[in-house]
């Protein structure tokens, strides 16, 4: 989890002027915020951590922390102001102890153990300044000096103020106040001459010279890039130099070197980059990278290390070594002259041997711990770190399995027992890892000793719970404001000892509060508070409230009434006195918080069937669909018969059918009922499938006009078609003269096929508005996960119309299952399907025989 901390200049100096108009400052706020923008298209930045550190007096210039979300610091950004000294050695100070608070805790620099580049916190620090001279209290300075004092427990431990996974970089704003009249020169950013250019290159990083607005996105997009997992590495020669090498990568002792291009590769100072595992998504390794002492109990104290170990390298050339089943940590090297001198040689079978100095027990350079090698394709330089003198240790493993079949003899123990006395105590516990992966027998003593003293270990623990109690002190100022400062007291002489009670002013302003005179409006300055009205005590006006209705004046009632009947039918949905637009008004600092959302949303849970589509988060596009998941393969082709008849979405008959009305809905309790105790959809949907036209109980057809007219008048239904009997609710063809008062009018029931009692009197342009919602819910009932499909059948059984419409119904629900893979439910609505056809084709034969016999 990468952790980005910004270190804003909040000097008086930034309130410069820009020729564009904009403050220092403000231009400060917008190239983070754009830094943001950039850094959201690495899928990577969803675990980004991002701090906010101005120049404030610790600790209240930390503005968000550990603690904080993405929203407080967007906050916090927009209400910077520019005020103060330019005190940037303490910020720096301030910003590197908040990145290491937690250090101690989680032991993730593990003092006196070896370096693991596999624990890291990788951070990148990001200031803006204006590059100014540095200011105090005191002095003004021209040289960059941090504080060496640290509240921080456990700052002793290391010499430096950052640590080998931090580094600095630094935005210089040199923008002119006036625009010049010079072309802008293109090409890399330089970097800048002010006093954090040092610190910026001792921490690995770099700082930029900004001139334009446009060097400045270079200079983003450039940080954006940056953003990597690794930890920095003093890289040292030690010994000769190698023999020049030929164009055609042989030895070459007559060649002469280049002595300036020899004095860059000597010493690099840059970046090994750590990657993830691609499965847990967390860096692992098995090797540590040496101390520069060795432990020893007798050891009072911890020696202080550097932040970056000095890692020296030998250039003889040596053969790679390695043997099957022995792990080992490959790290890549950032681009530097080390790694563009030993690609040069073409030599990717050899590799040079790495030592740290003062790390072994009775050798000064130490044994080696692994080794630098170009990449068989020559485009990178790799660091391989092994285990700790390996080129006695793989010998002696490769004889255990291959010559002693991990059986080993009292010659070949005693070899294995003088390499342990050359190794750190700290690497025994990861050798027997090491051995046990490989399946060897257990060689190393369980008792394993960590090689520190017993004061060292208790002073470590007294560290640990004495940060912890700093950390909730400095957690707990996060956020506050500083106390205000008091005023000195000046002696005033200016009023040559006039009382101010004599004063004409103040004694004109005491007449216009008690009264005797007006105030004059006329006489206030308006022009200099001009967003703002002056509001005048007006006695006529009182508060609105709801308690007592007489209050209201007879003018304002409608308006009353209409706020009353707004809050009293929203009181379900809504706070009283908010409207519904309120309820969507969000910030614009807030729009884009997705960050925030995603920290509130758990762990999606595993897919039930496999063979479902990935589900993506549709954020900002509630119809992005995975288009590799819409896909169909061989064994779906049986679908493709039924898919091509079947229409888009919204493509039905009637144009009515858009505006989803919702009038009338038709409820089979009775048959959801059937359908969750286990009955077959196919038979239950067709139990209830209407014919070509709405049939009564006696089977007479009513027309679709007569159906209209039925819709249109409640008032008079003065018909001699059907009417309604309270006796059976069912509708009867035949009885003349049946009337139907107001008071009783109520939708007449009728049945599709006379065996749903209590259904409502559907006209066709009700039955559309119900057809079009049935298919907007079939649409999401089919995209749900899993293998519940009784929903669906219930749906298409309240589908209106004739067979041909529930026909059209189906083939569209075969099609939406077809696009998200649901092959058992396109089984099932298949077997529907063929069933539809054979009742219509049944109804057909009757219709021709009835005909033919009339």
């Amino acid at each position: 989890m990468p952790i980005l901390l910004f270190l804003i200049d909040t000097s008086a100096s930034m309130n410069q002027r820009t020729d564009l108009g904009t403050s220092y400052l403000d231009i400060a706020k917008g190239a983070v915020e754009l830094f943001l923008k950039l850094r959201a298209r690495d899928p990577a930045s969803r675990g980004d951590r991002y701090m906010l550190v101005t120049y404030d007096e610790p600790p209240y210039c930390i503005k968000a922390g550990w603690k904080e979300n993405h929203a407080t610091f967007m906050s916090e950004l927009k209400n910077l102001q520019a005020s103060g000294l330019t005190t940037l050695g303490q910020a720096l100070r301030s910003s590197f102890d908040l990145l290491n608070l937690n250090r101690l805790i989680s032991g993730i620099d593990n003092y006196g153990q070896g370096r693991n580049p596999f624990f890291l916190e990788p951070s990148i620090l990001i200031t803006i300044t204006d590059g100014n001279k540095l200011t105090s209290t005191a002095s003004v300075q021209e040289e960059l000096h941090l504080p060496l004092n640290s509240p921080l427990p456990g700052s002793e431990l290391t010499k430096e103020p950052f640590r080998w996974d931090q580094r600095l970089f630094a935005l210089v704003l040199r923008l002119p106040g006036v625009a010049s009249a010079e072309p802008e020169q293109l090409g890399s950013v330089p970097t800048d001459e002010s006093a954090i250019t040092q610190m910026c290159e001792v921490t690995g990083g770099r700082s930029y010279c900004v001139r334009t607005q446009r060097m400045l996105n270079q200079c983003l997009e450039s940080l954006v890039q940056k953003v990597q997992s690794g930890v920095v590495i003093n890289f040292e020669k030690t010994g000769p130099d190698p023999l020049p090498v030929g164009e055609d990568g042989l030895m070459d002792s007559f060649r002469p070197s280049n002595s300036f291009a020899a004095q860059l590769w000597h010493s690099c100072h840059k970046l090994i980059y750590v990657r993830p595992n691609s499965k847990t998504g967390v860096p692992v390794g098995h090797w540590p990278i040496p101390e520069s002492f060795w432990p020893d109990q007798n050891l009072p104290s911890l020696p202080p290390r550097t932040s970056h170990p000095v890692v020296r390298f030998s250039c003889i050339d040596c053969e790679p070594m390695v043997i099957d089943k022995l792990p080992f940590d490959k790290y890549e090297l950032e681009p530097s002259p080390l790694t563009q001198y030993i690609l040069e040689r073409k030599s990717p079978h050899t590799c040079w041997q790495v030592f740290v100095t003062n790390s072994g027990k009775y050798n000064e350079l130490g044994y080696p711990f692994g080794y630098l090698k170009a990449s068989t394709t020559l485009t990178c330089v790799n660091l391989f770190v092994m285990p700790y003198n390996y080129p006695v240790l793989l010998p002696l493993l490769d004889d255990l399995f291959k010559v002693h079949k991990l059986k080993p003899n009292l010659k070949w123990r005693q070899a294995f027992d003088s390499y342990l006395k050359t190794l750190p105590p700290y690497y025994l516990l990861p050798l027997k890892k090491a051995l046990r992966m490989m399946g060897a027998p257990n060689l190393i003593s369980d008792n394993l000793d960590c090689g520190l003293s017993y004061s060292v270990i208790s002073y470590l623990k007294k560290l640990s719970q004495q940060t912890k109690l700093e950390s909730e002190r400095i957690l707990a100022s996060v956020g506050k404001k500083p106390p205000q400062e008091i005023g000195i007291k000046v002696k005033n002489h200016s009023g040559g000892g006039v009382s101010l009670v004599h004063n004409k002013n103040f004694r004109k302003l005491l007449k216009e509060i008690t009264g005797e005179t007006a105030l004059k409006l006329t006489e206030l300055n308006t022009k200099e508070f001009a967003g703002f009205q002056l509001g005048l005590l007006n006695k006529d006006l009182k508060p609105q409230t709801y308690r007592n209705a007489y209050d209201i004046p007879r003018r304002g009632l409608l308006d009353q009434l209409t706020r009353m009947r707004s809050n009293l039918l929203k009181t379900h949905k809504f706070i009283v006195g908010q409207d519904e637009d309120s309820l969507h008004s969000v910030p614009v600092a807030q729009m884009g918080n997705y960050q925030e959302y995603l920290k509130t949303v758990a762990s999606p849970l595993r897919e039930i069937d496999p063979d479902q589509p990935k589900r993506l988060h549709t954020f900002g596009n509630p119809f992005k669909q995975d288009k590799k998941g819409m896909m169909i393969d061989e064994a779906d082709e049986f679908v493709a018969g039924p898919q091509n008849k079947v229409k888009r979405p919204g493509e039905l008959n009637s144009p009515m059918s858009s505006k989803r009305r919702r009038n009338a809905t038709v409820i089979h309790d009775v048959h959801e009922e059937k359908m969750e105790n286990g009955h077959t959809p196919p038979d239950g949907f067709l139990s209830k499938s209407a014919p070509a036209e709405l049939m009564n109980t006696t089977g007479d057809g009513v027309p679709p006009s007569q159906l209209d007219s039925l819709s249109d008048d409640f008032t008079s239904l003065k018909r001699d078609g059907p009417f309604h009997k309270l006796g059976n609710n069912v509708l009867r063809g035949g009885a003349p003269n049946c009337n139907l008062s107001v008071d009783d009018q109520k939708i007449a029931v009728v049945s599709t096929l006379g065996t749903a009692p209590n259904a409502l009197q559907i006209t066709p342009a009700m039955a559309q508005g119900i057809n079009a919602d049935i298919k907007h819910q079939l649409m999401k009932e089919v995209r749900k996960f899993g293998r519940k499909y009784e929903r669906i059948f219930i749906l298409l059984e309240k589908v209106q119309g004739p067979l041909e419409i529930k026909k059209q119904f189906v083939e569209f629900t075969i099609k939406e299952a077809a696009r998200f893979k649901r092959r058992v439910l396109i089984q099932q609505l298949e077997k529907v399907l063929e069933k539809i056809d054979s009742h219509h084709l049944l109804n057909n034969v009757n219709h021709i025989n009835s005909r033919s016999s009339s």
